[in-house]
């Protein structure tokens, strides 16, 4: 079954981000065949004095399919526990994937424009049937975790921090090989047309697809008759 884990809040200003303990979450939950990773996103959060975090207040989401939600929550709880950094504040929820209402939903839209509490999201998961805990510190990154899932499953916010295959990608391909290598669903050009599947694509040092329409997206541009990855800040300003 389609799983999503909404993870924020484990790291503190001396370790790396929540996106690179997602990865590895992400690896190790693969490697003791507990979970097949389909994909992680990266969701921006609302930036404000009453709301403590890190550095740039995002949550993340890893996508998995599992034969076994009690296995998969057991397994990223013992993770989450062992690798989140002293002083964070870890949440941790799970959610199947059709099961996800329209109030986890709105809970995300709202966490991008207004200051949430936990109770909140305490009242949200449960009336979602949604698993949801806070491991270490204050638990404040179950508001973060919670929307991540969200906001994901709305399918129009956030980019992807990772996809089977994508970090691997150097050099230049065609627009059918990148979807296929990088798991990528569309390669379009800044006005969303799609590019033809034989055009060659420069993918460069910072391949990052959005999430579009409940597709990852990876937008490009031409430059002298050939086709780059979309510039860093533009990527940033469409997925924040």
């Amino acid at each position: 079954m389609h799983y999503l884990l909404g993870i924020d809040d484990t790291d503190n200003l001396e370790s790396r981000g929540t996106g690179h303990r997602v990865r590895q979450l992400a690896g190790w939950l693969a490697e003791n065949k507990l979970a097949e990773p389909l994909g992680i996103t990266r969701h921006q959060l609302l930036v404000d004095p009453q709301i403590p975090y890190t550095s740039h207040n995002s949550s993340a989401c890893l996508s998995v399919e599992s034969e076994n939600v009690d296995d998969l929550w057991e397994a990223s709880r013992e993770f989450l526990l062992r690798e989140s950094a002293p002083g964070s504040d870890a949440g941790l929820t799970l959610a199947e994937w059709d099961s996800i209402n329209e109030s986890a939903v709105s809970f995300g839209k709202r966490a991008k424009i207004t200051v949430l509490t936990m109770p909140e999201a305490e009242q949200t998961a449960a009336g979602s049937g949604i698993r949801c805990e806070g491991l270490t510190g204050t638990h404040g990154g179950i508001i973060g975790a919670l929307s991540a899932i969200g906001l994901h499953r709305a399918g129009n916010d956030g980019r992807f921090l990772w996809l089977p295959g994508l970090r691997e990608l150097q050099g230049k391909y065609q627009a059918g090989e990148l979807r296929k290598l990088g798991h990528v669903d569309r390669v379009c050009s800044l006005n969303n047309w799609d590019v033809h599947s034989r055009s060659i694509v420069n993918v460069g040092e910072w391949a990052r697809p959005i999430l579009r329409d409940g597709k990852s997206t990876l937008y490009v541009e031409k430059k002298n008759d050939e086709w780059h990855i979309a510039p860093k800040e533009y990527i940033k300003k469409l997925s924040n």
